[in-house]
C-alpha cells in the first residue's frame, strides 16, 4: 500500500460555490477503483532493491553523499545505480541519455538531486523532461511544521497533490500574428480522474479525512469546470472521505486553510501553492517531494543546485533526505523510513547541528553525522 507520514507526525506521503455542468463518468471510467501507482519493484540477487540515483548539479553530489551515508548507517536494503542525465538534443527535442531512461524503467524508482537546465543551449527544463519521459502524473508535496524550527505560522499540516502533465504547462503555444501569442491550457478528463483518484486513495492510505480540490472554475468554466466536475464524481467512490472545493484566490490569503487537509489541483496552481506552502514551514530546504507515475516514480529535492556554495560543505541535505524517506515509504520499507525520519527530526528539534540556512553554524558533514549518531 502506498502509505506515508510527514514531519512532526511523520511525512505524509496523503468559498463562492460554483456549479459546473455535471459529467456522467460513472459508467465510463478511465481508471478502475484499484490502487493507482503502486510500487512493483523486486529485490535483486543480493536481497536489496536497486534505486536509480540522479545526484544532480552544484550541491547535488554533496547532499547525495549524506543520503548514502545515512542509508548505510541505517542498514537500508538499497543499492544505488548512479546515472547521468546531462540533456541531449534528439531530432530537435530535449531528452536524456538512453542509459538513464533504461535505468529508471528497470528499477521503477529513482532519487534525484537538484538539476540546473543549461542556459542558452536550446534545452527545455530537465525536470519537465523527466516528468514527460516517465509520465509522472502526480507531484506529492507534504508540508508540515517541524518541531523545534519556529516560523511565522504554526501547525501547518497539509499535503499538496498536483496534476503534473497538462494544464498551462502543456507547452501548446504559438504566435497568432506578430506581437500576439496564444498559449493553450489543456485539461482532459482522463488525466484529471487519474490524479484525483490517486489523491483520494492517498488520503485513504494515510488516514486523511478531507480532500479539497483547488480551482478557478468561476472564470475557466470549461477547463477547471471539467476538473471540478470530475472531482465530484470521483468523490462518490470515497464516501468516508469528506470532499470540498475552494477557489485558488482564497487559498493564497488564509494560512488556516492548510491544516489537516489534502489539496489536489491542476498543474499551475500546484506549482504556485506548493512553493508557497514550503515558505510557511521554513522553505524549500525542508520540503520533500515525489513525482508519481503508473510505472516509475522519482523522488526529489525541489530546491536549486546552489552553485555558489558547491564543494564548500555548507549545503542542507534535509529536503533530499526527507524525499528519500518518502521513497522508502512508497517502496513499502516503512521500518527503515521511520528510523531515518525520526533521526532527522530529532536532530532538527535539538538544534545543535543545524546548517547555516536554518540559523545554525554546522557543516553538511556535521549535520549528517548528527543524524547518523541517532541511528
Amino acid at each position: 500500500m502506498f502509505t506515508v507520514r510527514c514531519l512532526s507526525r511523520g511525512l505524509s506521503f496523503a468559498r463562492p460555490a460554483f456549479q459546473a455542468r455535471p459529467l456522467s463518468i460513472q459508467g465510463n471510467r478511465f481508471y478502475s477503483t484499484n490502487k493507482v501507482a503502486l510500487f512493483k519493484g523486486n529485490k535483486n540477487q543480493n536481497g536489496n532493491y536497486t534505486v536509480t540515483f540522479i545526484e544532480g548539479d552544484g550541491i547535488g553530489p554533496e547532499i547525495s553523499k549524506s543520503v548514502k551515508d545515512i542509508f548505510a548507517a541505517a542498514k537500508t536494503p538499497i543499492e544505488w545505480e548512479s546515472v547521468d542525465v546531462t540533456p541531449i538534443l534528439k531530432d530537435g527535442k530535449t531528452t536524456i541519455p538512453d542509459e538513464a531512461i533504461s535505468s529508471v524503467k528497470k528499477n521503477l524508482v529513482a532519487l534525484k538531486g537538484p538539476l540546473a537546465t543549461p542556459i542558452g543551449k536550446g534545452h527545455v527544463s530537465l525536470n519537465l523532461t523527466l516528468r514527460r519521459t516517465f509520465n509522472l502524473f502526480a507531484n506529492v508535496r507534504p508540508c508540515r511544521s517541524i518541531a523545534g524550527y519556529k516560523t511565522a505560522y504554526d501547525d501547518v499540516d497539509t499535503i499538496l497533490i498536483r496534476e503534473n502533465t497538462e494544464g498551462e504547462y502543456s507547452g501548446i503555444e504559438h504566435e497568432v500574428v506578430e506581437g500576439v501569442v496564444q498559449s493553450i491550457k489543456l485539461i482532459t478528463r482522463e488525466a484529471s480522474e487519474r490524479v484525483l483518484r490517486f489523491a483520494f486513495q492517498h488520503a485513504e492510505a494515510i488516514g486523511q479525512k478531507e480532500v479539497r480540490a483547488v480551482h478557478k472554475a468561476t472564470i475557466m468554466k470549461m477547463s477547471d469546470g471539467l476538473f471540478l466536475s470530475t472531482a465530484k464524481e470521483v468523490a462518490k467512490d470515497f464516501p468516508h472521505i469528506r470532499f470540498s472545493a475552494e477557489l485558488l484566490d482564497n487559498m493564497t490569503t488564509n494560512p488556516n486553510l492548510y491544516r489537516d487537509i489534502l489539496l489536489v489541483m491542476p498543474n499551475l496552481y500546484g506549482d504556485i501553492l506548493s512553493d508557497m506552502c514550503a515558505g510557511l514551514i521554513g522553505g524549500l530546504g525542508l520540503t520533500p517531494s515525489g513525482n508519481i507515475g503508473d510505472e516509475c516514480s522519482i523522488f526529489e529535492a525541489v530546491h536549486g543546485s546552489a552553485p555558489d556554495i558547491a564543494g564548500m560543505d555548507l549545503a542542507n541535505p534535509t529536503a533530499l533526505l526527507l524525499s528519500s524517506v518518502m521513497m522508502l515509504q512508497h517502496m513499502g520499507l516503512n521500518s527503515h523510513a521511520d528510523k531515518i525520519q525520526k533521526a532527522i527530526f530529532d536532530t532538527l528539534a535539538e538544534g545543535r547541528a543545524l546548517t547555516k540556512d536554518l540559523g545554525g553554524s554546522s557543516t553538511r558533514s556535521q549535520f549528517t553525522q548528527a543524524v547518523v549518531s541517532r541511528l
